[in-house]
């Protein structure tokens, strides 16, 4: 089934190449920042470049179509690399795990995602959080399952993207369905977002429980066959933040840190978000492992 979906999923990337919320916006060129420079690590500068590598698309963040990356991730890196004088260039993985594998490897520099940073994640990585999140889900108009809370996703096909945090919640949420003697809740994982929205859109799945941003994206863009729910709700998280993720203790961590703060500073990181309808996501200031425990 899997295979099928994500294969459909080529047809579904049609409809991302433009988004309603990239309206045209003043995004501030940005020069070189020698002092910042300096402190990259050398290779990077003798090289000119580093590669920022991302799980496939994550609207409005991450929009990946063909060998193209768009969105609001691919804009701040863009400016990230005009400030440290480099150029970014990003690869595509399937999965959160062959992400941070191939960040802890040494073959890819970063991740800039945004990427849901918890402390057990930070024991083998740093995060260099820019955003803050939510988690909500993603059903067929009307809600016919009436699916609003964790409680409410009893009994029903619950679509998850696969490794991420969002999945444990729900895994958490299949044994206290036993407990409460309420229906099994099947959980079905995916590896990227658009086979994950394509379940709901198919009714293979319920719903799709992911982060708010990315899931607002998809129902403005499913010509009124979706709609968000549980919006307002903890849904198993406390505060969650996102950011770019290093090799932990890697140098590039506090320069990433400069960077988004520079852009904060100077009005780019707040037209970026503005451009793609990412208001309500934005944060003051950026932080080194701001993340909290793992939902349990």
């Amino acid at each position: 089934m899997h295979s099928k979906l994500i294969a459909s999923a080529a047809l579904f990337g049609l409809m991302m190449t433009t988004s309603v919320f990239a309206q045209e916006a003043a995004v501030p060129k940005q020069t070189v920042n020698d002092a910042l420079r300096a402190r990259l690590p050398e290779k990077i500068r003798t090289d000119g470049k580093m590669i920022s590598v991302n799980n496939g698309s994550f609207p409005p963040y991450e929009i990946v179509t063909g060998t193209e990356l768009t969105g609001a991730s691919a804009d701040l890196t863009d400016a990230i690399g005009q400030m440290l004088g480099v150029k970014i260039e990003h690869e595509t993985v399937s999965g959160l795990t062959a992400l941070l594998a191939g960040i802890n490897s040494g073959r890819y520099q970063f991740a800039f995602g945004p990427i849901g940073d918890f402390k057990t994640r930070e024991e083998a990585n740093d995060f260099v959080d820019w955003v803050q999140e939510y988690v909500v889900f993603s059903v067929q108009k009307g809600n016919p399952k009436a699916i609003g809370s964790l409680d409410s996703a009893c009994g029903n096909r619950i679509a998850v993207m696969a490794g991420g945090s969002a999945e444990k919640v729900i895994q958490a949420q299949v044994e206290k369905c036993k407990t409460d003697g309420k229906p099994a809740l099947e959980v079905q994982s995916y590896t990227d977002q658009p086979s994950s929205i394509l379940a709901v859109r198919s009714k293979r799945a319920d719903a799709f429980f992911s982060s708010q941003a990315p899931l607002t994206y998809f129902v403005s863009q499913a010509n009124g066959q979706l709609e968000l729910s549980g919006v307002g709700q903890k849904n198993g998280f406390d505060d969650l933040y996102q950011g770019a993720v290093v090799p932990k203790g890697s140098p590039l961590g506090p320069v990433l840190l400069d960077a988004i703060t520079a852009l904060m500073d100077n009005g780019a990181y707040a037209a970026i978000m503005k451009k793609w309808g990412l208001e309500n996501n934005m944060i003051k200031q950026p932080g080194l492992n701001l993340g909290g425990a793992l939902p349990k």
